[in-house]
């Protein structure tokens, strides 16, 4: 299995993903959908970086 840099598409949106989490973590910031299930969130980031990674052309 070769690995790759991810895309500009999906490395965007994890770190998009990952500040709307610490944001709603951190900031006390009430955000539907998002409040409550930060760790989710971010495990979702991560996952879309990793296929960004194993995946060409994302």
């Amino acid at each position: 299995m070769g690995l790759k840099a991810p895309g500009i598409l999906s490395f965007t949106s994890s770190i998009v993903l990952v500040v709307i989490a610490a944001v709603s973590r951190f900031a006390n910031a009430s955000i539907p959908l998002v409040t409550g299930h930060e760790f989710v969130l971010v495990l979702v980031a991560y996952l879309v970086l990793v296929v960004g990674c194993v995946v060409r052309g994302l």
